[in-house]
């Protein structure tokens, strides 16, 4: 797996599409969608699982299109964002609402995959400029976890399991993902790797969040049974690509 530096170009010929999954993030979501929105990013697609603040219409007004998504879990908010999509979109960009990821780092994410460089190229939140206190303890134990699971099996480098990523759509379809709950940026990772396709991971930082409450990293109880649940989840899904890979 290569590896990419800090000097992506807006120039491109890609229709892009970004999708971001919210839960009460009406503090940052505004200048999330006009961050993103300012790299020329085609469409920002905000994905809502029930906000009880002003989430919805903060991004509206700033220039998303809003879906909705009643059933609680991150893949299946990715899902239904990725199903929003615009028809002609050739790449899928995925990056979280509470502003700790850096809209300034997308033509980073995308020059790659429109170079033909790369299919999927993963931002590492803990190389390149991170503000004090952005990532947790166990943020950062489960990437490094994820990380020697991921060489050690598949032999491919990860240093985190940020949310923030860039994919051909193409390739995302076939991919076959399931996961509906926050395994699907490992799972992604995983089939990717498993695959053997041509993947970047590039330095893209961490900023702290403008605002909300992590869904992960609240408290450390909330830490420790993601951490949890993202080695049973590596498990299982190893298992289920060993199988799939013998399938006649």
């Amino acid at each position: 797996m290569g590896e990419a530096t800090e000097t992506g170009s807006r120039s491109r010929s890609a229709v892009v599409s970004a999708i971001i999954p919210c839960l009460n993030e009406e503090s940052a979501i505004a200048a999330v969608v006009g961050g993103v929105l300012a790299q020329g990013v085609e469409e920002v697609i905000v994905v809502d699982g029930g906000s009880t603040d002003r989430t919805v219409e903060r991004a509206r007004a700033a220039g998303a299109r809003v879906v909705f998504e009643a059933r609680r879990g991150y893949g299946r908010a990715i899902q239904s964002g990725i199903a929003a999509a615009r028809t002609d979109a050739e790449i899928l960009l995925f990056l979280d609402g509470d502003g700790s990821d850096r809209p300034e780092m997308i033509p980073n994410l995308i020059a790659p995959l429109v170079a033909g460089h790369a299919v999927f190229v993963h931002g590492t939140r803990v190389r390149g400029a991170r503000e004090p206190g952005s990532l947790s303890a166990q943020q950062l134990i489960a990437g490094r976890v994820a990380g020697v699971l991921l060489r050690l099996v598949y032999d491919v480098r990860f240093t985190d399991m940020s949310p923030f990523r860039a994919i051909r759509r193409d390739v995302l379809s076939k991919l076959g993902m399931r996961d509906e709950t926050y395994g699907w940026n490992l799972e992604m990772l995983m089939r990717v790797a498993a695959a053997g396709l041509p993947v970047l991971e590039i330095p893209v930082g961490q900023r702290r969040r403008a605002g909300g409450v992590s869904k992960v990293s609240g408290n450390a109880l909330t830490g420790i049974k993601a951490a949890w649940s993202i080695a049973a989840t590596f498990v299982r899904l190893a298992l289920m690509l060993r199988r799939e890979a013998l399938r006649p």
